[in-house]
């Protein structure tokens, strides 16, 4: 692992002491720099989980990645620096109130004085690692956020809304099991391959940004500055391709 090329990568100047402040640093500079994209499958390259290959995509061809990209090789860089860190299965929450199967995310559970969920590959979510033992609500700007338990699996819900009535609302179920690349290898190529998977239905590229957020949809540019939301739709694919280039450093 060439730390110094990551950190780069993802703009760190910061501590590297393996403490909650640099974890929650490095976590908010991750979002900041590496999309969340699905780009490679509607560009039918494979997507390879181990680190050598990711840190190839994602540092040295300043790429983005889905969850177990993003997460598998933030994991690979948290080890480098002194972390103990787990990669978890999660499964997705459906809009019918249930969930979807198991190993359909990748999230990790960081373990220093405390435990931490900590998650660089699911879009529009939290953007500090949340405290994995506390039961009550952790705020985050607008949105508030909860762990809560249900038999052997944690739920993390989330609540928008600044006043406190917002609705909570499932965002993934999963548990403290570690596991490895190899045990995602089977949902990962579902994701690239089925008709089903909603990744191989839409391109996708999307970044957090110190305002909100920019986001690529298809043929939609959404941008977020301040909780004002604007969308607009593109003319065609070569004014795609520029927006791709102009907001993310992507060239497919």
């Amino acid at each position: 692992m060439d730390i110094e090329a990551y950190l780069k990568r993802i703009n760190y100047h910061g501590s590297l002491a393996p403490t909650a402040q640099t974890l929650r640093e490095l976590q908010v500079a991750h979002l900041l720099a590496v999309p969340f994209e699905n780009l490679s499958i509607h560009a039918k390259q494979p997507i390879v989980l181990d680190d050598e290959a990711l840190f190839e995509k994602i540092v040295e061809r300043q790429r983005g990645g889905f969850c177990y990209e993003a997460n598998g090789l933030f994991a690979a860089l948290l080890r480098s620096l002194g972390f103990s860190v787990a990669m978890l299965s999660a499964a997705v929450a459906r809009e019918d109130g249930g969930f979807g199967p198991d190993f359909d995310h990748m999230t990790l559970m960081v373990t220093l004085d405390e435990r931490w969920l900590a998650d660089v590959g699911f879009g529009d979510s939290f953007r500090e690692p949340l405290f994995l033992d506390e039961p009550g609500e952790q705020a985050q700007g607008k949105r508030a956020y909860r762990i809560d338990a249900d038999g052997t699996h944690l739920i993390l819900m989330q609540r928008d809304g600044d006043d406190g009535g917002g609705a909570c609302k499932a965002q993934y179920r999963f548990t403290l099991q570690p596991y490895q690349y190899a045990d995602f290898e089977e949902m990962c190529r579902y994701h690239q391959t089925s008709p089903q998977s909603h990744f191989t239905r839409a391109r996708i590229c999307s970044r957090a940004t110190p305002e909100g957020r920019v986001t690529l949809s298809e043929m939609r540019l959404i941008t977020t500055t301040n909780s004002e939301r604007q969308e607009r739709v593109l003319a065609n694919e070569e004014e795609y391709a520029a927006l791709l280039r102009e907001h993310f450093n992507i060239t497919i």
